[in-house]
């Protein structure tokens, strides 16, 4: 049966929504450089595990940054995979520097900017040094505010430079699904002196950007919620109170509830299942109590199903390397 929202749209209007064109060259790509090894298993079954793993938001793991930011599917997958992955980081009740997080975002994407960890964690360090420690849930909300909605954080910045400055036009033209009408906006005047800029103002100001930024900001009426509890606000406020915004968490739909962030059954049932499958590791773990208890140095990855051979010839090439110095150890 199909969804309302999918009734409601042209076929091209959805399926651009859903970025299907994105994933489908995707796709091709994947089948044109790995052609001889999937020639074995069929190009049916290759297109049926691809789309199943873009469905899992497996599909991710792993691959370059332009294409883990490509789709609104892509970001929540990659936010989902970072919390599923390192959540034991907080449940531990680890506090890891900016450097240290951007390591661990390396890991599932190796040319992961440094910029986007920066941005992410002067949320949470506001005037704090870059190099002082953060919890993992606190990081983690601000990492998804700023990695999610990056295009329209970077325009919202603009803005409030713009306010602090006084360049406001007294008229403009700000279009709305209830009114086509002209608002007047308030000169700063003096208020520009004080610390931030007026709520309500600024306000103004986004309701035009939101609607320009349909599929990459937070719901309209949320940011509202968020200015109206305040009569001024700095940006890195506004980055705070979004963090914290239970709503605006709700409506992405990557991460759960902060008092849910650490648990994660199914992929504890999971985790176990695959260390079952590591030889020797249950016996290593008996016979060695307290080395059964530290984390492995190097643990099982498991990307998407097709996603790149090559990459996964690297990875098998590093990790000999690493077997080699624990099996030197042992000895």
């Amino acid at each position: 049966m199909l969804s309302p929202e999918r009734l409601a749209l042209p076929d091209y209007e959805y399926l651009a929504q859903r970025h299907v064109l994105t994933y489908m060259e995707d796709a091709v790509c994947q089948l044109l450089e790995n052609k001889e090894d999937i020639s074995q298993y069929g190009i049916a079954r290759f297109f049926t595990e691809y789309f199943n793993s873009v469905c899992q938001g497996t599909h991710i793991l792993f691959r370059e940054f332009s294409f883990i930011q490509a789709t609104p599917h892509n970001r929540a997958s990659f936010l989902r995979a970072f919390w599923r992955c390192f959540r034991t980081v907080g449940k531990n009740g680890d506090l890891l520097t900016m450097r240290e997080y951007h390591c661990l975002l390396q890991l599932l994407c190796p040319d992961f900017p440094l910029e986007l960890t920066q941005k992410a964690a002067r949320i949470v360090l506001m005037d704090d040094a870059m190099d002082c420690l953060m919890s993992f849930s606190d990081f983690l909300f601000a990492f998804q505010i700023q990695f999610y909605y990056s295009e329209f954080l970077e325009s919202v910045a603009a803005i409030y430079q713009d306010l602090l400055a006084g360049k406001n036009p007294n008229t403009v033209i700000v279009p709305t699904s209830s009114s086509g009408q002209h608002r007047q906006r308030p000169a700063l005047g003096e208020a520009s002196t004080l610390e931030g800029v007026e709520a309500s103002l600024f306000y103004q100001c986004l309701e035009n950007l939101c609607d320009r930024h349909k599929y990459s900001c937070p719901p309209p009426a949320l940011v509202k919620e968020v200015l109206s509890n305040v009569q001024r606000l700095t940006f890195y406020g506004f980055l705070v109170a979004l963090s914290k915004h239970h709503g605006i968490n709700q409506a992405l739909g990557a991460l759960p509830d902060k008092g849910d962030l650490m648990h994660d059954p199914a992929m504890d049932e999971e985790l176990e299942r695959l260390l079952a499958q590591v030889p020797g590791l249950v016996n290593s773990a008996t016979a060695n109590p307290e080395a059964g208890c530290l984390p492995s140095r190097t643990p099982p990855r498991v990307g998407s199903p097709w996603r790149p051979l090559h990459h996964a010839r690297k990875v098998d090439a590093e990790s000999d390397g690493s077997t080699e110095e624990t099996d030197e150890s042992e000895t």
